[in-house]
């Protein structure tokens, strides 16, 4: 007889086999990998792979906190110690937000950034996407787009995703993808775990993240693998399923040099935005609330909006800005 734990872990396996492009065989050797790189300039490593007989690393600018997938020779890039990473980045503004974690690493929930530059004159939207059996919410993307256009074009949005609803939900993968290449949307892609499992009958020191046997490594590298296998750039940032951690695995996530990010208005909750908010909604159709009271917000919001009195601020340039 399979465990719960190793049922689910099963059926996952056979979702991402099922679910695969032909990138799978052909995306090898995935492993963190810490270095410099000055090719075009200063570049820190994050992981490497191979790929269509290539090697391939995922980059962070230490500036704007933007990151790339390059294809380097090996000799174009400097490994170095994480720890000794660290002391050469202490005055980027990568390295003053990991600093900033690693005093947020204690709580419970909402233990990762909340909140950017507080100057702003609006917030960071972020989406999250975790397993569903419903289609995704389509409209609140569409209202975004009739609201925010022409005055921003694309609009920025941070999406935080799983691997699971990437597995099941390939057409409205394809179809945020779309709205990316026509110039809609600037999405940064934000890594929510691949499974994100969630017991309702458990209490949260020991669910999501925290359930026993949780392979963290497993979530955050199979998770960025899918990502990539999609056509998705990972960026530096890390989102706990529920917004639950504890200091063992937030300082874990931290060490893969990804930054965890919380939310100070998450919006089913009645939480209010403030100036530069991680505000929180979740487009998988599990939360209709928090969709429907955007959309209220932003229908409130549309003189200032038009007049570029109320904006929505990308992740990476939002924080970079927040820790200079």
């Amino acid at each position: 007889m399979i465990s719960s734990s190793g049922a689910r872990f099963y059926l996952s396996v056979v979702l991402l086999l099922l679910t695969a492009s032909p990138l799978m065989a052909q995306l090898a050797d995935y492993q963190v990998y810490y270095g410099v790189t000055s090719r075009p300039e200063t570049q820190v490593v994050l992981r490497q792979w191979r790929q269509d007989g290539q090697v391939r690393y995922l980059l962070v600018d230490p500036k704007t906190l933007e990151t790339s997938v390059a294809i380097l020779p090996i000799d174009a890039v400097q490994t170095r110690p994480w720890p000794t990473l660290l002391q050469e980045i202490t005055q980027t503004p990568y390295g003053r937000a990991i600093r900033m974690e690693q005093q947020r690493d204690g709580a419970l929930q909402d233990a990762g950034l909340e909140r950017a530059d507080t100057t702003e004159r609006g917030f960071s939207l972020t989406i999250d996407l975790c397993p569903s059996t419903k289609p995704l919410t389509r409209s609140v993307f569409e209202a975004l787009i009739q609201s925010f256009e022409p005055s921003e074009k694309p609009i920025p949005v941070t999406i935080t995703i799983t691997g699971l609803w990437m597995a099941s939900h390939q057409s409205d993968l394809t179809y945020l993808k779309t709205l990316v290449a026509r110039g809609d949307l600037a999405i940064t892609w934000v890594n929510h775990s691949y499974h994100h499992r969630f017991d309702p009958r458990r209490p949260l020191p020991v669910n999501f993240l925290l359930e026993p046997n949780t392979n963290i490594r497993d979530e955050v590298l199979l998770n960025e693998q899918a990502m990539l296998i999609n056509g998705l750039t990972p960026s530096a940032f890390f989102r706990f399923p529920g917004l639950v951690s504890d200091k063992l695995v937030f300082d874990e996530v931290l060490s893969f040099g990804l930054l965890p990010i919380g939310s100070d208005a998450w919006l089913a909750k009645k939480q209010a935005p403030k100036q530069g908010s991680f505000v929180l909604i979740h487009a998988n159709g599990n939360e209709p609330l928090g969709i429907s009271d955007f959309i209220s917000l932003i229908r409130q919001q549309s003189t200032a909006i038009k007049n570029r009195a109320w904006l929505l601020y990308e992740m990476p340039s939002s924080v970079a800005k927040a820790v200079k």
